[in-house]
């Protein structure tokens, strides 16, 4: 619903309810031969369960995306992230960004035309987190369609 409203906000499309998600990392084409190397990367990481306050919301002008996030990044997100960049690197995986740099968001809102960034959202959501998955995201005329390869549980 938020999607929605904010797409209404700030004049723009608001992001299908199946492509919100929360990437830890990028990693771009991967052979399908080198799937099990990612999934093996992947269960190399272990951590705990946590809660997203999402109620920060921005805009990037670049790409014209209105998001939302958290003021405080939990702890133990900026572990699993730290941990996931480092095993995939090490099975010689390209991560896209730098797990410094780490901005978690879920966009909301695509192809913005209202350049000011909607006002946060009070109160804010409670978005739990206890597992993580690896998808592949396709493009199609409707846009990214994702499926689900493989879940990652985190401890609770």
């Amino acid at each position: 619903m938020i999607r929605a409203e904010r797409a209404e906000e700030v004049r723009g499309k608001a992001a299908r309810a199946d492509t919100v998600h929360l990437t830890l990392a990028f990693i771009g084409d991967v052979a399908v031969s080198r799937l099990p190397d990612l999934v093996a990367a992947a269960e190399r990481v272990k951590g705990s369960s946590f809660a997203l306050a999402l109620g920060t919301c921005g805009y990037w002008s670049h790409n014209r995306l209105a998001w939302a996030g958290c003021d405080e990044v939990p702890a133990a997100l900026a572990q699993l992230v730290r941990q996931l960049a480092q095993s995939l690197r090490h099975a010689g995986f390209r991560v896209d960004r730098a797990s410094d740099d780490f901005v978690p968001h879920l966009t909301l809102v695509r192809r913005q035309t209202d350049a000011a960034p909607a006002p946060p959202i009070e109160p804010a959501i409670a978005w739990p987190c206890d597992g993580f998955v690896l998808v592949r995201s396709r493009l199609s005329a409707a846009g990214s369609c994702y499926e689900k390869l493989h879940s990652f549980p985190l401890d609770p």
